[in-house]
């Protein structure tokens, strides 16, 4: 046997060789990802590849605990990074080691690892934490649901920092295992799978997996006592939703709408190509609030999404966002027309398909329902501002420039567009820009001045979208009297239904909340 002898210098090289920077050269992660929306949203320096959530949720008691496991690749050389929790963190893990916290603010964990973290090394964060999340206040407010028998995680544009820790922001997308311990005779609604189910010592654990990129506010949680309904679509996909059972007299309603979740993707796969991932479904839970939101593969919607009948056309928008919203998410913020605007118009195409009214007749409707003072017209929906991101300007007008844009080019090359544009940009993000962009190469036009006319100008374009974009862009100054509006398709009273006041007061269709 040899014996070797290693000297001091030679230690502190191999040290060297381990952590390839010098420490001056490792720097904190910002505390916010950079969007202007919303500065603290989101977290620079690193990267989430997956999330594993290990939860016990009490409902007589609304209390959440949490084991969260973070798979992440720092960006940077990290001497410290920031997650997103508004729940009372109790120990962190980095690499398995012990790392120092605090509370910066109202929802950012600041996390400085035992050791710095070399940018592009994978690692693993491990964060222990509990609370009530109805009783946590960002903002002023909370994005958690209480409901007589448990309590939802379904908001935009942020939930998460209401039950685990996260880079809140849709430019970090991940895939998600969410396991969920409930007392028995409660069920654990999530995105995605059901892996499994089991229950032992009064507890039954729901495991569900998400296998494709998912934004973190389109994460959900439901727990409850729900009346589950499950299905196999031709294709092989799993479909499953629930319906709480103290609905009321909304249950019958909710069950004729949501059965038909199924057939609804079957068609927009015609319109917007193959569905983009592995479940399909929805749940109504017994919340008081009165929105729908695009939770992934498994969209959240309140009852009194309901209460007038049978509303398929809100199972349509919703089914319609997993193409334009959460495979396809924005860049930021104020992007936000690439999900309504998109998924409004496919109402439009539902109503035309079922004969209730053409695309452009609800169109034309649309138009000469708003006075050219409206503010609705002062509503930028390319660039709305975070007081109106969530408008109804961003639907409706949204909408009409998707027709004004179908006018212009003709339906050939504009649903070439349509299909084409979830395909190439599957499961990333995009701006406004990158849309103009791709449906001037699709089309070979330049379609620059329609688009700043539909989305960016603060005023009433002169003619509807029924006349084409090259007569719309004529200067609305010029514009003569606004014809009286006829009477709306039938269909249009089901779209119209759609636009709830959300609790906060702001006219929306899905779930959003400005904080």
């Amino acid at each position: 046997m040899h014996r070797r002898l290693i000297v001091p210098g030679a230690i502190a090289a191999s040290l060297m060789l381990a952590i390839p920077a010098s420490a001056a050269n490792f720097q904190p992660g910002a505390p916010g990802i950079g969007d202007p929306y919303y500065p603290v949203s989101g977290n620079g320096g690193y990267d989430v590849g997956h999330y594993d959530l290990r939860l016990k949720y009490q409902p007589a008691t609304d209390l959440l605990e949490g084991t969260a496991t973070l798979i992440a690749t720092p960006t940077q050389n990290l001497s410290r990074f920031n997650l997103d929790l508004g729940l009372t963190t109790h120990e962190v893990r980095v690499n398995g080691r012990k790392a120092e916290f605090r509370r910066a603010g109202e929802q950012e964990l600041e996390i400085t690892p035992a050791s710095p973290l070399p940018k592009d090394r994978p690692v693993s964060v491990v964060v222990r934490y509990s609370g009530k999340p109805s009783e946590v206040k960002i903002g002023g407010w909370t994005a958690w649901h209480r409901t007589p028998d448990g309590g939802v995680a379904a908001q935009e544009p942020d939930s998460a920092v209401w039950w685990f820790p996260s880079n809140d922001h849709p430019l970090d997308k991940a895939t998600f295992d969410v396991s969920v311990s409930v007392p028995d005779g409660t069920q654990a609604i999530s995105n995605g799978v059901l892996q499994s189910q089991s229950s032992r010592l009064g507890w039954t654990r729901f495991n569900w997996r998400s296998d494709k990129p998912q934004a973190t506010y389109l994460a959900t949680l439901a727990v409850g006592r729900f009346d589950i309904t499950t299905d196999t679509t031709a294709g092989g996909l799993p479909v499953l939703n629930a319906y709480s059972k103290d609905l009321g007299a909304n249950a019958g309603a909710a069950r004729a709408s949501l059965e038909r979740t199924a057939e609804v993707a079957e068609w927009l796969e015609e319109v917007f190509g193959p569905y983009p991932f592995n479940a399909l479904g929805g749940y109504v839970p017994n919340v008081r609030s009165g929105y729908a939101l695009e939770t992934q593969t498994r969209p959240f919607y309140s009852p009194r999404q309901f209460a007038s009948g049978s509303n398929v056309s809100v199972v349509v928008h919703e089914v319609a966002h997993q193409w334009y919203g959460d495979s396809v998410s924005v860049e930021g913020w104020k992007d936000i027309w690439i999900n309504e605007g998109f998924a409004r118009y496919s109402q439009w195409l539902w109503s035309e398909k079922e004969g209730e009214g053409t695309a452009q007749e609800l169109a034309d409707w649309v138009y000469a329902s708003r006075p050219a003072d409206d503010p609705f017209w002062t509503v930028k929906p390319g660039d709305p501002g975070p007081d109106d991101q969530f408008h109804v300007a961003v639907y409706d007008r949204g909408a009409l420039a998707l027709q004004a844009l179908r006018n212009e080019i003709g339906d050939e090359d504009f649903f070439r567009i349509l299909k084409g544009w979830p395909t190439e940009r599957a499961y990333g993000n995009a701006e406004v820009a990158d849309f103009v962009a791709y449906a001037e190469r699709i089309s070979g036009e330049r379609l620059g001045t329609l688009f700043d006319t539909w989305l960016y100008q603060p005023s009433k374009p002169q003619a509807p979208a029924a006349d084409g974009a090259r007569a719309a862009t004529r200067s609305s100054a010029s514009a003569v009297a606004d014809p009286a509006p006829a009477a709306p398709p039938k269909s249009w009273k089901e779209i119209a239904a759609t636009n709830t006041v959300h609790d906060t007061g702001h006219p929306v269709h899905d779930g959003h909340h400005r904080h």
